[in-house]
């Protein structure tokens, strides 16, 4: 049953003495196997548009490891592709898109329930997953919030500061607001769907919303937020929400309760201790070891570990790291940090 599943029962607000584990991007290039069925793909939106690789990529970590959920093997910047975008990867370099830029690039995009026919595959994968994964393991859905997306959409690239986007937001605001508004009903759609296939909890990864203060925050990272999580709890009242506003700071606090998140992701800028005060005491928290411990491994790793594990220890958690794992990570690291998280609570 769902409810037995450690992952789900952190997000009903349960503390366990052993917090559940899993890794963002635990399915990829750190796994020579990811690598191997990559080129079998032959390219990378292929593999994300194989139903049958995309299972297999992600089911690979799990068999490795124990983690406590798989995550669909995916990438957020599928939706603006399905939004009419153009995409395309540069190996080395990372995606690209097509730009909205004005009002007239905006009026080519697609409608927000325009979007399921291009990602059916994704859905197919997470059916395949339903009857895949161990029975114990709780199957994560995702998707980028709409500010992170639209920064991507507005740039035709990732950009180091996001200035793109924020120049739009200032010079062409009604451009920009129907942008944000179109990806978070789109979003809605997307993670929708992703639920019906099979996804027992979903991640909102608003990977760029440290680079939002003020006004401009809670306009395009948190109002955004909560309303593609009222919208699907109105659909799928039992399903939990995981909330990821990374490199937030100050404005982790508060976020669940202002958003309706079952449970916020935090990264490794801020401190467990701290975060154990401000955050966590609104309900069920995930995180945030540094991704850099995965590649230099070693007593550093685990009494960080330690450390993180003891400072959420009173309250609903889950482990996590701060960000995805990155392609030169060890493998036999996040090995040591899965026991040490054991035996930290039970030893």
């Amino acid at each position: 049953m769902a409810e037995q599943k450690n992952i789900m029962r952190a997000l009903a607000g349960e503390t366990l003495d052993t917090p559940p584990i899993w890794m963002m991007r635990q399915a990829g290039r750190y796994l020579p196997e990811y690598k191997a069925t990559r080129a079998q793909a032959g390219d990378f939106l292929s593999l994300c548009y194989n139903p049958d690789l995309a299972t297999e990529v992600t089911l690979q970590p799990l068999r490795r490891f124990d983690f406590d959920a798989a995550i669909l093997f995916a990438d957020i910047l599928l939706l603006p592709q399905a939004l009419g975008a153009d995409l395309w990867f540069v190996t080395g370099e990372g995606p690209r898109l097509s730009t909205v830029t004005s009002a007239a690039d905006f009026a080519k995009l697609k409608g927000p329930s325009d979007v399921h026919e291009h990602l059916s595959p994704i859905y197919q994968t997470v059916r395949n997953l339903t009857g895949e994964i161990p029975k114990t393991t709780t199957l994560i859905g995702f998707a980028g919030a709409p500010w992170t997306v639209a920064t991507y959409m507005i740039a035709g690239q990732g950009t180091p500061d996001q200035a793109p986007a924020h120049k739009l937001r200032v010079e062409q605001p009604e451009v920009f607001d129907a942008l944000i508004d179109l990806l978070t009903d789109a979003t809605i759609e997307y993670l929708s769907a992703q639920i019906d296939a099979g996804a027992e909890v979903v991640k909102l990864f608003d990977s760029w919303a440290g680079s939002l203060s003020g006004d401009a925050f809670n306009k395009y990272a948190l109002a955004p937020t909560t309303k593609i999580i009222a919208a699907l709890k109105a659909r799928h009242p039992d399903t939990p929400i995981i909330a990821f506003p990374r490199e937030a700071g100050d404005n982790y606090i508060g976020f669940a309760k202002a958003t309706g998140a079952d449970c916020v992701a935090l990264d490794n800028s801020v401190s467990a201790d701290w975060a154990a005060a401000k955050v966590q005491v609104d309900g069920c928290v995930q995180g945030n070891l540094a991704s850099r411990h995965m590649v230099t491994g070693g007593k550093d790793l685990v009494d960080e570990t330690r450390a993180i594990v003891k400072a959420f220890s009173k309250g609903p958690y889950i482990f996590n790291l701060g960000h995805g794992i990155t392609p030169d990570a060890n493998p036999d690291n996040v090995q040591l940090m899965i026991d040490t998280v054991r035996e930290t609570t039970t030893g």
